[in-house]
């Protein structure tokens, strides 16, 4: 289990790291996350829903995704509730009040533990990640996705801190010195992450460690910025709010508050000509040569809040003068005529009229769609993947499809090459999709590139990064002994 002294550590791409050298290493591993908060989600081969970065994790096992891997999503829907997603269905939203009760959590508890035995029966080892800070002494009594989870599983725990953000010596004995001896007893060692500079010079610390907690430093991962996974929290995003770029294709997707799935646009960073920025800027959304909209958990609530900041004009200014601009998933909900919703699935407002950019009309409705697709692009003969997660249906009077999916059935609406929407994430994965988009422009951009080749290259260079620097033999010594 890796687990971690604060949030945005780097547990969820270690977790990866450790899935793939085991995969290397001839063994069946499973990622594993009890409970995960996340607006990145993925549907699995199934149809149901799970945190992102359980599904990055399992591609790099090489094993399908499942529900058992993350039993319980929170998706934020305001700042006070979420929806809860349970076994990979909606099951509600919830408060933080009426999340945090204990009746709530010993349920909960037995639903994750009940996964992970089914997981952890069909596979070996489960690679398990914990959530936030193990020392939140307050949230103890109501954890289902640390410590607790670990006891359960009698795991080998790995305890991984950020160095970059200095304070390491503090929150790692403090994280250590407020465990119960019985929970102590199950960590076997310290992974220091994010490391800059000559890992040598923390020898003398690497030893201090060691002395004051009474727990090996199992090893020193170094600061990369040249291995590229996919990343499960938002705060990586902050690292993208870039400005235009002269000589590229200056693309800008457009910051919501409640915005899901950015990984959706992983894929556009790797192409040299493409200078990809998330931003509420009006002045940079008027400039760019493509302008997206993204997708939303909370569809009104990010539309009435472009429509006050100015945002949305910006957009419909970039449209006006001839900009491309396109809509994914909420964001294509965004560019129709309304969005009504009658059932109260986001909130009290029943409708709003939308960016008129597009002649459909969105009802939110009850039930999610969360579907794996393959699918056709326009009229190219290429089969495309995505995947599908939604609340609603977006009609018009004109059928005019972005995509044809496997079944026959039609996706989006094609307004133009400069305007168009669609539901599937991971559309702008397809280099066929991408071609298009630039190609509307009038640019052009390099071809040959596999951006699902790419991210299992991506795998086995993290893998090859922690075989150098991490006591493996230690980690597998330790496993032998359960």
């Amino acid at each position: 289990m890796i687990v971690g002294t604060a949030s945005d550590v780097g547990k969820s791409v270690i977790t990866a790291g450790f899935c793939r050298i085991f995969k290397q290493d001839g063994y069946t591993p499973a990622p594993f996350k009890a409970q995960n908060m996340s607006l990145n989600s993925y549907a699995t081969p199934d149809g149901l829903e799970i945190g992102r970065a359980q599904a990055v994790q399992a591609e790099a096992a090489g094993v399908p995704c499942s529900t058992d891997m993350n039993p319980v999503l929170l998706k934020p829907g305001s700042d006070v509730s979420a929806q809860l997603v349970l076994h990979g269905k909606p099951a509600g939203n919830r408060s933080a009040a009426e999340y945090f009760t204990k009746d709530n959590h010993l349920s909960l508890f037995k639903e994750v533990t009940l996964a992970y035995d089914r997981l952890a029966a069909q596979h070996q080892p489960v690679v398990m990640e914990g959530a936030g800070s193990i020392s939140e002494i307050n949230l103890w009594d109501r954890d289902i996705v640390n410590m607790r989870m670990a006891m359960h599983a009698h795991a080998d725990v790995y305890l991984v801190a950020d160095i970059d953000r200095g304070g390491i010596f503090g929150s790692i004995y403090g994280t250590l010195a407020l465990l119960p001896p019985e929970q102590k007893a199950l960590v076997k060692g310290i992974i220091i992450n994010k490391f800059r500079g000559d890992i040598k010079l923390f020898e003398d610390g690497r030893q201090q460690l060691e002395q004051l907690t009474g727990v090996p430093v199992t090893g020193v991962l170094p600061y990369f910025r040249d291995i590229h996974i996919e990343e499960e929290d938002s705060v990586a995003l902050e690292a993208k709010y870039r400005r235009l770029a002269d000589d590229k294709v200056n693309i800008a997707v457009v910051l919501l508050r409640h915005m899901s799935n950015f990984t959706d646009f992983n894929a556009l960073e790797k192409y040299e000509e493409i200078n990809l920025f998330y931003t509420d800027n009006p002045a940079d959304i008027i400039k760019a040569d493509v302008v997206i909209l993204p997708g939303s958990k909370n569809t009104i609530a990010d539309l009435v809040a472009i429509r006050s900041n100015g945002t949305a004009t910006a957009v419909l200014q970039a449209a006006a003068a001839g900009k491309t601009v396109i809509g994914i998933c909420g964001g294509y909900q965004m560019m129709g005529t309304t969005v009504a919703d009658p059932y109260g699935v986001e909130g009290e407002i029943k409708e709003v009229p939308g960016l008129g950019l597009l002649p459909v009309t969105t009802v939110l409705a009850q039930e999610k769609t969360t579907k794996q697709r393959h699918f056709t692009f326009r009229d190219q003969p290429e089969t495309c993947v995505g995947y599908e997660i939604h609340m609603g249906t977006t009609s018009s009077k004109e059928v005019s499809p972005v995509n044809i999916l496997e079944d026959g059935t039609a996706d989006g609406y094609w307004g133009s090459a400069k305007c168009w929407g669609t539901y599937l994430h991971g559309i702008l994965d397809n280099e066929v999709v991408v071609k298009q988009v630039i190609h509307g422009i009038g640019r052009q951009i390099s071809t040959g590139f596999d951006y699902a080749a790419f991210r299992q290259q991506q795998y086995d260079k993290l893998a090859a990064l922690m075989r150098e620097h991490l006591d493996l033999n230690a980690v597998y010594s330790s496993l032998a002994k359960q």
